[in-house]
């Protein structure tokens, strides 16, 4: 597949190639041409040229335009599913799952658009009108993990407020961003006020957000990688939305239903084969439940199906790649080397497939349960006494992206949830929970601002008072 840059799609003609692999087969999908400085500069030129135009643009139009995109996602749904589980090796129905997320985002926002009203200030003797404006060019920086979902959740109020955009996908999973993309363009948004920069991270990513031409910069991906971001957009006042990495606890105490509680883990670990941002990735379970509640957990992940991801079957496909399969191998090994006891799983196989792991003796003291962020199919699980303790364990950590807390005594449960710093926390269940209305984004290193549907049109705008003097009638 092709770039789409100045309305036009750009091969891999005189560029570097970029191979996109199949994680299950690791038969070559795709190529995408990685772009070189000259089409970083062209896109820049062509986005300033598309805010100027997109902004101009009637807000019922955008909002028709909005509505149909929306539409043409949902006739291509299948597609679209089947091209991101080839790309990102996610189980098909969780891909269904996650274009319908997409479909929704697109009608949501351009419902919210349609009645997003100006202001009108009271005043004495005066009137103030406060009116929201477009930012003008916003670079769009995707992860691998979710490449639909958080298209839509970046791109579709972006593009409602008026907005210009510059997409970089993941080298791993470009291709449903830019099937996205001329989808979009054909439902008629302007081809300059779109455009989409295939090429590594450290090249495209870093000159979009150095750029005095971009106006903000919404990101999805490592810590490491936002910091950077944030550093390089600085130094222009650039307005930055991050979300970025988190290590989620989910607190279990001793009075609830176990197997609901195993459900909840098994749920809000699993998914993408345990690479979702905010899914939990340590288990902080009470020491009258521990063992049982370890040997439940084990018993159903063993009898779990891991395989090809279009196997109505399976429940667990590969990793993204085989070297992140190797990094959750370290740090399985690591964590077994410092005490743990590996219950069930712990084996890489076939190159990027990990076992669903559950690690126990896990000890407050061992990175896993700090800082050290997992993202593949392991369950850590650490021992707590008191309310006091589980509440320690799940704070000592630099994130705070999600948390979750299951409890029979809903006293308790809210009372734990207030002191977890984190930016969501889900009580009785998982903190792999999001809605299109809540405002989402983590405390701490785990983010910068909020995504949602009423937040997200509100910081891809900003505002612009008129003052009349002397206009107000008594």
């Amino acid at each position: 597949m092709k770039m789409l840059l100045n309305g036009k799609k750009v091969g891999t003609e005189g560029r570097e190639e970029i191979i996109v692999i199949n994680p299950y087969t690791h038969e070559e999908i795709d190529r995408v041409p990685c772009a070189d400085l000259n089409d970083i500069d062209t896109a820049l030129e062509c986005a300033r040229e598309g805010a100027e135009k997109w902004g101009r643009v009637p807000v019922l139009e955008r909002v028709r335009i909005l509505e149909k995109v929306s539409s043409k996602i949902a006739e291509k749904k299948k597609d679209i599913a089947l091209l991101l589980s080839k790309e990102a090796g996610k189980i098909y129905t969780q891909a269904e799952e996650e274009v319908d997320h997409a479909i929704g985002l697109f009608k949501e926002y351009a419902n919210r658009l349609r009645y997003d009203y100006d202001s009108v200030l009271p005043s004495n003797e005066d009137m103030i009108l406060v009116t929201r404006e477009p930012l003008g060019v916003v670079a769009c920086i995707l992860p691998f993990n979710f490449p639909v979902e958080l298209y839509a959740q970046k791109v579709a109020p972006a593009l409602a407020a008026g907005n210009a955009i510059i997409i970089k996908p993941s080298v791993e999973t470009p291709l449903s961003s830019i099937y996205l993309s001329e989808l979009i363009i054909e439902c008629g948004v302007e081809p300059k006020a779109l455009q989409v920069i295939t090429g590594h991270g450290s090249v495209v990513g870093s000159a979009l957000a150095s750029s005095d031409k971009i106006d903000a910069v919404s990101m999805t991906g490592s810590t490491e990688a936002g910091i950077s971001i944030y550093v390089s957009a600085a130094k222009n006042l650039s307005r930055c939305f991050l979300e970025l990495g988190g290590n989620d606890p989910l607190i279990i105490f001793d009075d609830v239903d176990l197997d609901t509680a195993v459900t909840e883990a098994i749920n809000g670990r699993i998914v993408h084969a345990g690479q979702a941002c905010c899914s939990s990735k340590r288990f902080i379970v009470q020491e009258n439940i521990y063992d049982e509640f370890a040997g439940r957990l084990a018993e159903r992940l063993k009898g779990m199906k891991i395989g090809d991801p279009l196997d109505q079957g399976s429940r667990v496909g590969p990793l993204i790649d085989e070297r992140a399969a190797q990094r959750v191998e370290e740090i399985v090994d690591r964590t077994v080397k410092a005490g743990a006891y590996c219950l069930c799983g712990g084996r890489r196989f076939d190159g990027n497939f990990f076992e669903p792991t559950v690690l126990t003796g896990v000890t407050p003291a061992m990175d896993i349960a700090q800082n050290l962020e997992v993202f593949g199919p392991v369950f850590p699980l650490i021992k707590f006494k008191t309310e006091e303790q589980a509440v320690a364990i799940a704070d000592n950590c630099t994130y705070g992206l999600s948390s979750g807390v299951i409890s029979g005594e809903i006293q308790r449960a809210i009372r734990v949830a207030r002191q977890l710093d984190a930016g969501n926390c889900t009580i009785n269940g998982t903190g792999l929970y999001r809605t299109h209305d809540m405002p989402f984004g983590g405390h701490r290193k785990s983010g910068l601002g909020t995504e949602g549907l009423y937040a997200t049109l509100d910081e891809f705008t900003k505002t612009k008072t008129y003052v009349w003097k002397g206009a107000a009638i008594r």
